[in-house]
């Protein structure tokens, strides 16, 4: 019986073996497939020298972007060291050494040089004031003496409580005596949409180059339609932009639009509130959605949020 059973169940014919040795002999290629398919299938070589000489071009723009940032930071300083005559540049604490010093009521405009040594000012500085009044110079309220180029701020402060400045009389006696009276600066506003470079140089804190700037995004708007715009100029420091916003006006000239059932991709795009990807934006719904009926129909675009509307806004038209 177990014979039998042995012999039915565990033994094998030539076919079982056959098909077993086959079996095992796909089993071993399966396992050394993953081992031979490199040599069975070559790679496709690629050119790398392309990579690497892009690579190489993304670093120098970076390089260059760091150095122009640099650049204009530093320009962007030197023009905002420009200001009124209050803002001379004053010299670093370290060659401003502190003196013995008294204080006591003096007249800028007749002071002795020993008078202002006696305050404490250096001997230097007191060779500017008198070379300032002998050229017909004259401190009209305590406040001018903050015009003294070199003077420390905190000498100016400690000084200016003791200021008395005499108004000479007119008499018979002394004809060539004349009163004089101070008249402050009337500052004239100045209109941002028909402002030229020169205007706006003569402002505190604008140089050539942030002047420039200026004008150009004034050009690529289309015209201001808020004093505030002029603030977003690239490199304008808010401190510049804050020290000059009260002397410009913006008028009602109207400003340049752009037809938005009409418009190119390039003429659209060029413009500071509206770029590629919101131009491209507007031209594939219009093409699928026909012209717009209003400005408004632009804030079913989902990439136009409210913000982008409300700048996009003034310079939009449907005819």
């Amino acid at each position: 019986m177990w014979k039998r059973f042995i012999h039915d169940y565990l033994s094998y014919s030539n076919k079982d073996r056959t098909g077993t040795f086959i079996l095992l002999g796909l089993i071993v290629l399966c396992i050394f497939i993953p081992f031979l398919y490199p040599y069975l299938h070559h790679q496709k070589q690629y050119d790398q020298s392309k990579f690497k000489n892009e690579i190489a071009q993304l670093k120098l723009r970076k390089s260059d972007s760091l150095t122009t940032k640099k650049y204009y930071t530093k320009n962007s300083d030197a023009d905002s060291d420009r200001d009124d005559f209050n803002d001379f540049a004053q010299p670093s604490e370290k060659y401003y050494p502190k003196v013995q010093a008294e204080v006591f009521n003096f007249d800028p405009n007749t002071a002795t040089p020993n008078d202002w040594k006696r305050l404490g000012v250096k001997e230097k500085i007191v060779e500017n004031i008198q070379k300032y009044l002998s050229k017909g110079g004259h401190f009209y309220k305590p406040e001018d003496i903050s015009k003294i180029w070199g003077l420390h701020p905190e000498d100016i402060k400690r000084l200016t409580p003791y200021v008395t400045i005499e108004k000479p009389e007119y008499t018979k006696n002394n004809p060539q005596i004349k009163q004089t009276t101070y008249v402050p600066k009337v500052i004239q506003p100045l209109d941002i949409n028909i402002a030229d470079t020169t205007a706006f140089i003569a402002l505190p804190g604008i140089g050539s180059k942030l002047a420039q700037r200026i004008i150009n995004f004034r050009d690529k708007l289309g015209g201001f339609n808020s004093v505030d715009q002029v603030g977003e100029t690239f490199g304008l420091p808010d401190s510049t932009f804050q020290k000059i916003k009260s002397r410009l006006i913006s008028t009602s000239a109207p400003v340049k639009k752009i037809n938005i059932n009409t418009a190119l991709l390039d003429d659209m795009k060029t413009h500071p509130y509206i770029r590629y990807t919101v131009a491209n934006a507007i031209v594939q719904y219009r093409t699928q959605h026909g012209n717009f009926s209003s400005i408004a129909d632009l804030k079913k675009i989902m990439i136009i949020t409210e913000d982008i509307y409300r700048k996009m806004e003034p310079y939009l038209t449907i005819e």
